[in-house]
Parts: structure tokens; C-alpha cells; sequence
């Protein structure tokens, strides 16, 4: 199995980073940019065949490891490869 995580900060949460992007846009000549939120991907090669079993270990993996659970949110996809 395969996951591809994606991490981003939550709602409220100041992300300096994106507001350089956003900055460096501008600067760029990219005008209407509002707002950029930079964030985080991951995949995960798993040797698991069980979906069930393999989300149970992604889950497991972000909420140790991977996101920042104070302040990152997280969402992944599952495919059997």
C-alpha cells in the first residue's frame, strides 16, 4: 500500500513561510495572490496488503510523528500498489 499524506497548518495558525511566498509572488509580478498556505507531503510505501491494518499505521504515524497535532491538521489517500 501506498499513502500520500498532506499536512497543513490549522485555521488561525500563523504561517510565516506562506506569507514569504505570497510576498515573493508579488514581487514576481503575480497580482490578485490573497493568501498562501504552505504545508507538508508525504508518501509512504507500506508492506501492509490490509487497507484497514495500513490506515490504522498512517494514522498512527501522524498523529507520533508526521503532523504536529496542535497545529497541523492532516488528510491522506490510501492505493494498493
Amino acid at each position: 500500500m501506498k499513502a500520500r499524506i498532506k499536512i497543513t497548518l490549522k485555521q488561525g495558525v500563523l504561517d510565516p513561510q506562506g506569507k514569504a511566498i505570497q510576498n515573493a509572488l508579488g514581487a514576481l509580478g503575480f497580482d490578485g495572490v490573497e493568501d498562501v498556505r504552505q504545508g507538508k507531503y508525504i508518501e509512504v510505501e507500506l508492506s501492509e496488503p490490509d487497507a484497514e491494518k495500513a490506515r490504522t499505521q498512517i494514522e498512527r504515524m501522524c498523529q507520533q510523528l508526521l503532523a504536529n497535532m496542535v497545529i497541523e491538521n492532516y488528510s491522506y489517500e490510501l492505493e494498493a500498489v
